[in-house]
This record gives C-alpha cells, structure tokens and sequence, in this order.
C-alpha cells in the first residue's frame, strides 16, 4: 500500500492544498502533524516517519514547505518518499522554484498534478515531460485546450512521444563523479567510494534504441576479457527506460531514451582512491583568548589536470570575533552563521607553488587567528 493522503504545508504547518485519494484518513488528521514534528525536534528524536494513534506520517521538507503524505496501513515508505522527492521535481519543472508563493499562484494547475501524478494513492505518471504535453499552463492558469489524453500515457514507452524528429541527430554523456574519503586523525585512509551518475542529452528522431557498453567486471568475466582495467559496479539504480532483463541477462545496458535530458542510470565503487587534496592542519593556543590555525593543501591529482573552484572549510570556535586570514593563493572569508571561515582558491594546480620563504613548496597554506 501507498499513501492515503497528499498535503502540502507551510513552515507552521498550516496546510496549502491537499489531496485525499482514498479517504480512509480524514483530513483533519494533518493538524497533529506539527506538534509531533515540534516534540521530536525538541526531544531530539526527529524522524522521516512520525506517528499519531493510527496515522502514519510521512515528510520531507522543501524551500519553506512541508510535503507529508498520511497513511494508516503498513505502507511502502521507500515508494511514498520516491513519490514525495518525484512531486517536487515535478512542481520544479513547472514552476522553476518550489516554494510557498509558487504554489497559491498555481492551485488549479497542482490540483491538476496531483490527480495525474497519484491513482488511488499509488504513483501513476510522475514523468514531467509527459505531463507537460497535457498539462500545459499560460501565465499562472490552466490551458484547457488540450483535453485529449496523449498516447504515451498508454504506451509501452510511457516516457518518450512518437514522432519525434530532428535534421541532426545528437547525444551527448556526461558521467559525473564524486570521491568521498573517511581519513583517520593519523592520515590513513578508513573508507574510500566513488558514486557517480551517468546523464544524457538526446536529440533522436523515431524510437531509436541504444546500447551503452562499461568497463564492468561481471561483463569482461562474461565475455572473457581480462580484468586489469575493469571495475565493479554497486548500488545500481537505472531509468524506467532501461531494459533491466536484458541487463542481467548479458549486462548490456540497452534502452529507448526520453527526448532531451535525463538521468541515465547511478552506481557507486568501493574503491582504494587518495584524496585528490590533502590537507594537513596545525593548531596553535596562545592564550585563552587567542588561537591560530595553519591548513596547508597539496593537490594529488595527476599533473596535467587542474581542480578548478576548489572551497576548503576551516572550523573555527563558535565564539570567533573577527578572524584574520593570510592566505599564499586564492581568498578567504568568514561565515560565523556556520563558524567556519572558507578558502576559496580559483584554480588548484598539482604542481602548487605557494612562494618563497612560505613553508613547503608543495602546499598553500591559509593562517587564521
């Protein structure tokens, strides 16, 4: 089972709009969503599911909004929060930003949008380019125009409208990754993963179908290539397009994609990865009134590569009155709303050459006092 009810809140919890798609929660119920939410807070015990009696809370906040759906059955929590995350994607594409004023402008078009996206309390269409083609606005109201139901709402391929054409077919990858390290106080490696996304942008006439090779250990043992230069993919999460039985068959990522852009497919590598910057701190007390902080940075990236907009965060004490910086390259300013002061160095060489007279050549180096 899914959710019962769909309401949308703003920071006081006084409800927006709702939808009630099964009617087994009244709609009164949503008043006790906030002093819950406010005693778990206090109590320090604040969860993504809250309970009051026999209704079930499910939330995630956005910008200046809640967006709680109700239940009083065991219901499947991973597909209400999938849902809930999909609704603000969704109202993001229509309204470029999610937030309370966006949407009293727009009752009649969420209204819309609720019944299209949930049947019955189970998610139907949450692909916004399909919404897009019957559900069209002009200023802050509904274009009632269009009335006929497209036919990739019924089609085995819900996500892509047929005669698409274009003079110049085109497709672009980006492959998109993030290393995140867990370093012990003595600079030893704990935990190392790389989690990365695979996006495109499609411009295809017809229903063309691709396929997408990687270098995937599972596929070189099946094919019986070596495994020098192979990784091994976890946590795979694919499009809706993809054809998962032909994946586990032979690992062959074959797909019909949705025009334009779209999330291809995530994985994640446990991997053995050295921080591509490594950072090493020295703490100086002077008296109870005073201390300095030296950071140094060293890239450890491959010489011909440069980290570009590179930001590392220095923690300083909550009650810092005025820090003063001096940095061998880039800026620095102080955030006391995070009590963090944040060097912001414009393009990160490997080859780092602070100057000299200024420590190691290796480093940059920020001081803080």
């Amino acid at each position: 089972m899914a959710a019962s009810a769909l309401f949308i809140l703003d920071l006081k919890g006084k409800p927006l709009i709702s939808r009630n798609y099964k009617g087994d929660v009244g709609l009164g119920e949503i008043e006790n969503f906030m002093g819950v939410l406010l005693q778990r807070e206090e109590e320090g015990t604040l969860t993504p599911v809250l309970t009051h009696g026999h209704v079930h809370f499910l939330w995630i906040k956005h910008a200046n909004l809640y967006l709680v759906a109700t239940t009083k059955k065991n219901g499947n929590a991973s597909l209400v929060f999938s849902f809930l995350y999909k609704v603000v994607e969704v109202f993001c594409e229509y309204f470029k930003e999610l937030e309370e004023e966006s949407i009293r402008d727009n009752f009649v078009i969420v209204y819309e949008l609720l019944d299209e996206l949930m049947d019955f309390g189970f998610p139907q269409t949450t692909d916004s380019k399909i919404l897009q083609e019957y559900i069209t606005q002009e200023g802050n109201k509904l274009e009632t125009g269009k009335s006929r139901v497209p036919t990739t709402v019924t089609n085995a391929v819900s996500w892509r409208s047929e005669g698409i054409r274009y003079k110049k077919n085109e497709v672009f990858i980006d492959v998109i990754e993030a290393v995140n390290l867990l370093v012990s106080a003595n600079g030893s490696v704990v935990l190392s993963e790389v989690v990365g996304t695979i996006k495109l942008k499609v411009f295809l006439s017809g229903m063309p179908e691709l396929r997408l090779g990687l270098n995937d250990r599972v596929l070189f043992e099946l094919t019986g290539r070596g495994k020098n230069k192979s990784v091994e993919l976890e946590d795979v999460k694919f499009h809706q397009c993809v054809r998962l039985s032909r994946f586990d068959n032979d690992r062959t990522i074959s797909f019909i994609p949705p025009d334009g852009d779209f999330e291809l497919m995530s994985y994640r590598l446990h991997t053995q990865v050295k921080p591509l910057i490594w950072i090493e701190s020295i703490i100086e007390k002077f008296s109870h009134s005073r201390v300095e902080i030296m950071v140094k940075a060293k890239g450890q990236f491959k010489k011909q590569s440069v980290a570009n907009g590179v930001e590392i965060s220095v923690p300083v004490p909550s009650d810092a009155d005025s820090p003063k910086f001096k940095t061998t390259v880039g800026s620095a300013r102080y955030l006391p709303e995070r009590n963090v002061v944040v060097w912001s160095i414009k393009s990160f060489p490997v080859s780092a050459w602070p100057g000299p007279g200024l420590g190691c050549p290796p480093y940059y180096q920020i001081r803080t006092s």
